[in-house]
């Protein structure tokens, strides 16, 4: 069949529609949701990377080759001047709604009981996948959500607020906001699930990811042919843990031992060759807490340029992936008539753990951090299954070239502005193009009902809705120099706060990335101080006109004030984490059937297992070779396992994956059904060691003084007949599934 392809769509004529459309609402000559009939709806993918910076790939002057994003880029425009919230719950948010962070409930990662920082996706700010779906367009997500409650991931929900209750018709992902790329714990749609294979046969996420991507993409061809889609495809990548195949590390072997200084200056002159920064701006310079490459040992040289080479790496696996999706796109034959917008990043680079990074997060976060000799030991195995790692911060302020600062630190640009790609081959006709007029993330969901021909509905589900805070910037696809519909935008994570107004941002730091307790961010203090740019004169956020200025300064810092209180962003400064009161607390007893399918511990809807507690078990033995986990909690960064192997119990606990204690019972299981029971006195004794006691119906069957313990792993599971996600114990490989019977489990704090 001959492609049909459209006439070209003028620049105004995005706002005029959506204003004459919008008229008629008014007058009521239109239902809830109007369209245009005589329009084509084209289909839609939304990509998404994580924690990726500004100048971090090759399409924006960076090291990580990403040869798909620069073809995908020539094809299409590509956006300089694109921002986000500088950290992902909260950006992510804001695309999926065109309703700003903080107004969407949030305003920081975790959940709070504060109107701006509950976490609740709220009934009358509708995602763009309920309004599409409602439209008339099959909606699918893949890849990491992280806007859920905690306490609602479990396999009983509520699920109003998952992908699925959200308009999202299929998902198919990790639900919080950190994953092992390797042993991941996966759900699809509202039903957790395991990886198809394991990481030592070849299983990474962002692979699987793209391949179910693909084919839901051809079911959709084969079913639903002429009918528009909306694809969200929003990989882990490049978050921690950088987790990539060794094949494409090696590629990038020896490419930073110049360190970030040199290639920070490097990736700005080639910004400056590819047009993607103007030729007048200026680089910043490195602020002071960022130690200067040639005063670093050559130690720490050695192992911060392997770091840089995982996370090179990793973007670039992440392209390779996203290539393959955008191959299955374009061999649709509605390929022309889809519009492919590709979001570089949903802050800037992760800088949160410091200068040296970390080969184990978890350990990092709860203050047992890795010594620098530990990490050189251990070079050759980061990227792989075996560690949480993350690069030093000093590569996260190189990722942000040409601008100061990074993730989490919402005051400059380092830590909000995002490179944005849009392709419609159909209709943008000024190929590889640039746009340099102000847009936000919340402009994205105006841009897409406007390509659409959908007015905004005033009613979902009954419930009414709010206005937006995005402006359309579709009319930027037919021109230039199209006017920025969004003149006004502050911006606030963790107390690092601005303003932008009509090409000028006010600004006041509040933190630095790397605070030592992310969690308890300090309080602000009255005299912090603001800083002024002309981003109009000045794209890279340079010249502080403060003093210059300080009437324009005083009228902007009301501004922030005013958009502060009518955007919940009051009281500022609130950090990363959830303060809510857990759903079973006072709760003493936990009773679960063998075939309790797991939930995230994150969820707190699980036993406190660093209080006294008595686990009693009913199991069977079908033959003597049963084995398999019995209970696990945790994973790599820390937890607890109690499995059988060769007919004897064993306890295993991992304190933060530095040391592990282990108990293997004295007296064998017998075949056919028992009652076992793992005591846990968990009050320390003079020399600040827990017990573990086992029995075997009733007889000890072992003890042992754990030398260490620390709270299982928050980002993994608790498990009832095995252990999915990361792997508690050092011994076996995920799911380790029991082989005989768990017939009952209950867990009772003393």
């Amino acid at each position: 069949m001959p492609r049909v392809t459209p006439a070209p769509w003028p620049a105004e004529l995005a706002r005029s529609r959506f204003l004459c459309t919008l008229a008629l609402i008014g007058a009521g000559l239109l239902g809830t949701f109007a369209t245009d009939s005589t329009y084509a709806r084209p289909s839609i993918v939304l990509i998404v990377l994580d924690d990726v910076g500004f100048g971090d790939t090759s399409t924006f002057g960076g090291a990580a080759e990403t040869p798909n994003l620069t073809r995908l880029a020539a094809q299409g425009l590509r956006y300089n001047n694109f921002h986000t919230a500088a950290l992902c719950s909260p950006t992510r948010a804001a695309l999926l709604s065109g309703r700003n962070h903080h107004r969407m409930g949030f305003g920081t990662v975790g959940e709070r009981d504060l109107p701006g920082y509950d976490g609740l996706w709220k009934p009358e700010m509708a995602s763009v996948a309920q309004v599409l779906r409602l439209s008339g367009y099959s909606t699918a997500a893949f890849g990491k959500w992280h806007n859920t409650p905690s306490w609602e991931i479990t396999p009983v929900g509520p699920f109003d607020r998952w992908p699925t209750g959200l308009g999202f018709e299929y998902f198919y992902g990790n639900m919080i906001g950190m994953s092992s790329q390797w042993e991941p714990a996966l759900w699809r749609n509202t039903t957790a699930v395991l990886p198809p294979r394991s990481a030592a046969q070849g299983y990474h996420l962002t692979s699987d990811l793209t391949d179910e991507a693909i084919a839901w993409l051809h079911t959709q061809r084969a079913l639903a042919a002429t009918k528009p889609y909306f694809l969200y495809f929003a990989p882990g990548a490049a978050h921690t843990p950088h987790h990539v195949p060794k094949a494409w590390i090696e590629k990038y072997r020896g490419r930073f031992h110049a360190g970030w200084d040199a290639e920070r200056n490097a990736i700005f002159s080639r910004q400056k060759r590819l047009g993607v920064i103007p030729a007048e701006a200026t680089l910043t310079p490195r602020p002071a807490e960022i130690p200067a490459w040639d005063s670093l040992s050559p130690q720490q040289k050695t192992l911060y340029a392997r770091q840089m080479e995982i996370y090179a790496a990793f973007i670039a696996h992440t392209d390779h992936e996203v290539g393959r999706l955008l191959q299955a796109v374009n061999a649709d034959p509605r390929s022309e008539d889809t519009v492919v917008l590709y979001l570089v990043g949903d802050n800037g680079p992760e800088g949160a753990i410091g200068m040296e990074g970390a080969e184990n997060i978890v350990a990092t976060a709860m203050g047992r951090a890795q010594s620098l000799a530990d990490q050189i030991h251990h070079m050759d195995e980061l990227g792989g299954p075996l560690h949480t790692n993350i690069y030093s911060a000093g590569w996260a302020w190189m990722g942000s070239t040409p601008f100061k600062w990074m993730k989490h630190v919402g005051s400059h640009l380092g830590g909000v502005r995002n490179p944005l790609i849009v392709s419609w081959p159909a209709r943008i006709r000024d190929q590889g193009g640039l746009r340099s007029g102000f847009a936000h993330v919340t402009d994205v969901v105006p841009t897409l009902y406007d390509i659409a021909g959908l007015v905004p509905p005033s009613n979902v589900n009954g419930v009414v809705q709010s206005s937006f805070d995005g402006v359309s910037f579709a009319a930027s696809f037919g021109s230039p120099t199209a006017e920025p519909g969004h003149r006004v935008q502050y911006f606030e994570i963790q107390g690092n706060r601005a303003i932008y107004s009509d090409g000028w941002m006010a600004a006041a730091r509040h933190t630095v990335p790397w605070i030592e307790r992310p969690w308890a961010v300090p309080p602000l203090t009255t005299d912090q101080r603001w800083e002024l740019y002309h981003l109009g004169t000045d794209f890279t956020q340079s010249r502080d006109l403060a003093e210059r200025d300080p009437v324009r300064l005083a009228s902007m810092r009301a501004l922030f004030d005013q958009q502060a209180l009518v955007n919940r962003v009051q009281p500022i400064g609130i950090s990363v984490g959830t303060v809510r009161r857990s759903p079973v607390e006072g709760q003493k007893r936990f009773i679960y059937d063998g075939d309790f399918p797991g939930v995230s511990l994150g969820a707190r809807v699980t036993p406190d297992l660093t209080r006294p507690y008595r686990l009693t078990a009913a199991i069977e033995l079908k033959t003597m070779d049963s084995q398999g986990v019995l209970f696990a909690a945790g994973g790599r960064g820390s937890g607890v396992v109690l499995h059988v192997r060769e007919q004897h119990l064993v306890f295993e606990s991992n304190y933060l994956g530095q040391s592990r204690d282990a108990l293997v019972s004295t007296e064998r299981l017998p075949l056919g059904r028992s009652r076992i029971t793992l005591d846990f006195s968990a009050p320390q004794d003079d020399e600040g060691q827990r017990t573990v006691q086992l029995y075997i119906e009733d007889r000890p069957a072992g003890e042992v003084r754990l030398r260490k313990f620390s709270t299982p792993d928050p980002l993994d599971n608790f498990d009832i007949g095995q252990d999915s996600g990361e792997p508690v114990g050092a011994q076996y490989e995920p799911p380790h599934r029991f082989t005989g019977v768990v017939e009952s489990l209950t867990i009772e704090l003393h």
